[in-house]
């Protein structure tokens, strides 16, 4: 695991978040209809068809391949650069996920917190806790990372 991160970065990003992104590439696996309809609030849902399954599928893989890079960058390296690089570009995807989710669901919905379903809470409260733990440790709110002994390879 990588050490170097302070206590509550790595709680969040190699426990908290591949945990999360297990649970949103199980969820459409479980129920894909459910898992779609419940992207948005307040919509009745309709009838999954098959562009809509797939779409929902395939939004799940990539929620599992997350966790799988997750896990695979912050369990393996202690290069403090490797760490940082993938938090960067997590928070951008970040941004990009909350743009999307704003530009689908409009104003309204987007601060509607009280209507907002559990989906709603992953795509948004979820993603923009994730981002501004992302941009603090970025900026050394939660203290400095670890320093981490090198270990040199025996050839």
């Amino acid at each position: 695991m990588s050490t170097l991160l302070p206590p509550f970065p790595r709680l969040v990003f190699t426990i908290l978040e591949p945990l999360a992104c297990i649970a949103g590439y199980i969820a459409p696996v479980l129920d894909t209809a459910a898992f779609a309809a419940a992207q948005v609030p307040s919509i009745t849902p309709t009838p999954l068809t098959s562009t809509s399954q797939v779409l929902a599928l395939q939004l799940g893989n990539c929620y599992g391949l997350i966790a799988l890079i997750a896990i695979g960058v912050l369990y393996s390296t202690n290069e403090p650069k490797v760490v940082r690089n993938y938090l960067v570009a997590c928070a951008i995807a970040d941004v990009g996920h909350l743009w999307v989710t704003y530009v689908v669901l409009g104003y309204a919905n987007f601060v509607n917190v009280k209507g907002w379903n559990s989906l709603a809470w992953g795509n948004i409260g979820f993603t923009f806790f994730l981002f501004v733990t992302r941009i603090g440790y970025l900026a050394g709110v939660f203290g400095n990372d670890r320093v981490v002994a090198s270990v040199k390879k025996r050839a």
